[in-house]
């Protein structure tokens, strides 16, 4: 865990009120949502993963180096937040992956399960591409949203209803190099 001169450093001297899930915590549930990935797609199938932008770069960084199988790998952006802490229920898709998904395992890796309003949006678009199978992984889940169209098949840690920032998770872009999971003070 990082000192607290380490951390302050990390912030711009923004106080973090707790670490959530460390870098140690995180480091051991990824590798193990690698091996469950790997284990539940049909070995000899073609898998994809999708990561979100930009919350999802380390994540997926660290989570496809676990899946020890052959993959591709691409990315969506979108984008619900703006510089607020609290979803605008707007999402933007702003890049789409332009070769086909059809026939293949698609997982789209997520940094955090909120409102369900970008995940609500972008699954129908994917359904529509003509996947085999669909499937969200997700680092964190908040379980406050309701009428999601599609659950998480793999998360890594329930996350309280708190503004998170650390590892890809930001508050106005900044924060996503911190190497935990925490929360800043107001």
């Amino acid at each position: 865990m990082p000192t607290t001169a380490e951390t302050l450093a990390r912030t711009g001297g923004q106080p973090i009120s707790r670490i959530l899930f460390s870098e140690e915590q995180i480091a051991a549930r990824v590798a193990e949502l690698g091996e469950q990935i790997a284990r539940d797609i049909p070995e000899g199938e073609d898998i994809l993963v999708l990561g979100l932008l930009k919350g999802s770069f380390i994540f997926l960084s660290d989570l496809v180096r676990q899946i020890k199988r052959p993959i591709e790998v691409d990315f969506l952006i979108a984008s619900s937040y703006g510089t607020g802490t609290e979803s605008s229920g707007e999402v933007k898709l702003l890049y789409a992956r332009q070769a086909s998904i059809e026939g293949k395992h698609v997982v789209l890796v997520e940094d955090i399960v909120d409102s369900g309003t970008t995940l609500n949006r972008l699954i129908p678009i994917l359904q529509q591409r003509g996947p085999r199978s669909l499937e969200i992984c997700a680092l964190l889940h908040k379980h406050i949203a309701q009428n999601v169209v599609k659950e998480a098949r793999w998360v890594g840690f329930d996350c309280p209803q708190e503004f998170v920032i650390g590892y890809g998770l930001d508050h106005s872009e900044k924060y996503r190099n911190l190497p935990f999971v925490g929360v800043i003070q107001p």
